[in-house]
């Protein structure tokens, strides 16, 4: 009884504050009286994200048990008189407090209690999952049945939500695309509090919505992700290049490459920083045996590329199965020669290798820092531009993190979805994953990277390299329009359509709430 009183005094200072016109108990009648909480714990947690650039409370924190729960929050926020803002959080690993929501709720999707668990159709190779669901948990439930998803990202504690609502890209996406181009249906719950089952044939219109609409259309409740046969290896190899030229050749050749041999992963990065040859995202290389750029003939420059590729394979079959095959490749790749790095592992460490890097991360007190976070889509054009006024320019020779660069293949992207990508064939992701650090060295400080990201979009908008931003950070209406381009009246009217009233992820900051007179902030 005194747990229910104190929680009826919590519902009441919402009630005043964002002044529903509803009885305090009739809160509790729509099915929100064990998840809603008002605990001080989950407001602080809910307040900050991955990125740690930006502090903002909710009013309370929802942990739903089934998509009722969240549909009956939303219709309250939709039906009350002014309204507030609700947001769905998964992980926590939005970088610009995308998933917060100033005086609102935080609808806390993964961890949810009560949550169903992954549900596998061998007979339609496809899985349903809770929205919260983390991509490592669908892993782990599909494996049971020597199945997985096609597309994956780098980092699998991750939810199935929040990716689907940016894209979800890794490796493999020149080949499979992006994790949303291999959905098969979502359960959503709209900006009204209507939950609607939505198809490629179905629904159509919200599907195509949703999927990238970070978060904007609707509150992705379940999904049904396309399966494969797992693989049980790996082969992983890393090759080395100086001329950034005959890096990105060989990375466009290699996904070029349809219905004949190919790898089944390929992705690169960029080494300004001895460091993180030997010590990103894995223990690729030996710690006996670290790697020196010194070492490289790297023609005199100062800069080094790192083409990452992967080849899947049976235990029952080898790893002598795929030599051959693996030879024949390399040999059409034009890396410094000696350069080849080689190890075989269990599939399952593959996917899961950015995991382990944060565990030594968190071991050293380096993971719950700031991390200003800038990915953007170059297009094939201008990427060698890039590589000059960036790579070779704006950025020094010390880094806190790595600097990601792959291409993809955009006929492997559905136009129809909310993504905006360069109008171009091919185009690159560049992902710099820096941390700032506070350890003396003014080049790896917060300020110093935020300045450093805003010289590259300055450069980008000066010579018009025509880049679009990759889980975008933008702070006015206007930048929002010029991000979705001639998508931007597609995009308006879907808000309109389906979260008429601003309610959904208002830390987006795209539209202005309808109730912004009742937040503390915008």
């Amino acid at each position: 009884m005194a747990a229910k009183l104190l929680l009826l005094s919590a519902i009441c200072r919402l009630i005043v504050i964002v002044g529903l016109t509803l009885h305090p108990t009739d809160i509790l009648l729509v099915g929100t009286e064990n998840q809603l909480s008002f605990n001080r714990s989950d407001i602080q947690s809910a307040s900050l994200d991955f990125g740690r650039m930006k502090t903002v409370e909710p009013m309370a924190v929802l942990h739903p048990a089934s998509a009722s729960d969240v549909s009956n929050l939303v219709k309250l926020a939709f039906e009350s008189a002014h309204g507030f803002a609700v947001s769905a959080r998964g992980h926590g690993h939005s970088i610009n407090g995308q998933s917060q929501a100033a005086n609102g709720v935080v609808i806390q999707m993964s961890g949810s209690r009560g949550r169903w668990s992954p549900e596998v159709s061998e007979k339609l190779m496809y899985v349903d999952v809770w929205g919260g669901e983390l991509w490592i948990d669908v892993l782990k439930s599909t494996l049971q049945y020597g199945l997985a998803p096609k597309s994956w990202t780098d980092y699998l504690y991750l939810s199935v939500g929040g990716t689907l609502s940016n894209a979800g890209i890794s490796g493999q996406a020149f080949n499979h695309g992006p994790q949303i181009s291999n959905v098969h249906e979502v359960e959503v719950v709209t900006g009204k509090g209507e939950v609607v089952t939505c198809a490629e044939d179905k629904n159509s219109e919200l599907f195509h919505a949703v999927m990238g609409g970070l978060g904007q259309f609707g509150i992705i409740t379940r999904a049904r992700i396309a399966l494969e046969p797992a693989p049980q290896r790996v082969r992983w190899i890393r090759v080395l290049y100086s001329s950034f030229s005959g890096f990105t050749h060989d990375q466009e050749y290699l996904i070029s490459l349809h219905g004949q041999p190919k790898f089944d992963y390929v992705e690169g990065f960029v080494i300004v920083d001895e460091g993180l040859i030997n010590n990103w995202r894995s223990s690729f290389f030996s710690p006996s045996n670290p790697i020196k750029i010194s070492s490289i003939n790297a023609g005199g420059g100062n800069v080094l590329y790192c083409l990452e590729i992967t080849k899947n394979y049976y235990q029952h079959s080898g790893p002598e199965s795929i030599d051959q095959e693996v030879e024949a490749l390399l040999q059409k790749l034009n890396y410094i020669p000696g350069s080849v790095f080689t190890t075989d592992l269990p599939y399952v460490d593959f996917l899961d290798r950015v995991h382990k890097a944060e565990l030594k991360l968190r071991s050293k007190g380096l993971w719950d820092v700031p991390h200003p976070w800038l990915n953007l889509f170059v297009p094939k054009s201008r990427i060698a531009d890039f590589d000059q006024g960036v790579f070779k320019g704006i950025l020094g020779n010390k880094t806190s993190g790595p600097i990601l660069i792959y291409p993809m293949n955009k006929n492997k992207w559905d136009d129809k979805t909310s993504v905006v990508t360069p109008n171009e064939d091919v185009f690159y992701l560049v992902a710099l994953l820096r941390s700032a650090l506070e350890n003396g060295e003014e080049a790896l400080t917060l300020e110093r990277l935020s300045d450093e990201n805003r010289r590259i979009l300055n450069f980008c908008n000066e010579n018009n390299i025509g880049v679009k931003q990759y889980l975008p950070h933008h702070t006015t209406q206007q930048e929002w329009m010029d991000h979705y381009g001639e998508k931007w009246p597609q995009f308006y009217k879907r808000k309109m359509e389906f979260d008429p009233r601003h309610i959904l992820a208002t830390g987006q900051k795209i539209f202005e709430p309808s109730f912004t007179s009742m937040t503390r902030s915008w």
